[in-house]
């Protein structure tokens, strides 16, 4: 396999949109972001949907659009291949997403007053922990699902 990333011009877009979401031009980013999802379309390229709908949902003013792109991306996915992501980088194992994604979820159906939904995307986070490789990102996702489920009043555990 080239373990050279392939050139993608839609991820490079995705890139310097969330640059500017970064620097603060929240609104521009969004939009940005908002303009590519409808170029791609809902069944165009997986990654490509789910890295735009992972980052787009952090832009969101409300934390129930937050949580439809996070759903977005989640659905994603699982149209998504190993094959596919490692055409943009050679490291990337799709199982390895899931973690994140479904902290995120967690966290918007906590904020939103929603238990059940919230531990059961925990759960499902935690389970796939194991895919996660020992590098600071993983243990930065593995540090949010110990403080997300530390901090959760309603954990049946306590």
């Amino acid at each position: 396999m080239d373990t050279q990333p392939t050139p993608d011009p839609t991820m490079t877009r995705i890139g310097e949109a969330v640059q500017l979401g970064r620097s603060g031009q929240k609104a521009l980013a969004r939009d940005a972001l908002t303009a590519l999802w409808d170029e791609i379309g809902p069944t165009g390229d997986a990654f490509h949907r789910c890295t735009l709908a992972h980052y787009l949902a952090d832009l969101q003013d409300t934390t129930e659009a937050e949580l439809v792109w996070d759903e977005r991306a989640l659905a994603a996915v699982s149209d998504l291949t190993d094959e596919r992501a490692q055409h943009y980088l050679p490291s990337l194992q799709v199982q390895a997403f899931l973690p994140s994604l479904h902290l995120n979820l967690a966290d918007c159906h906590r904020r939103l007053g929603n238990p059940a939904p919230a531990r059961e995307h925990l759960a499902r986070a935690s389970e796939h922990l194991v895919h996660l490789s020992d590098d600071p990102y993983g243990e930065a996702i593995r540090a949010a699902i110990r403080e997300f489920a530390a901090d959760d009043p309603t954990d049946a555990r306590r």
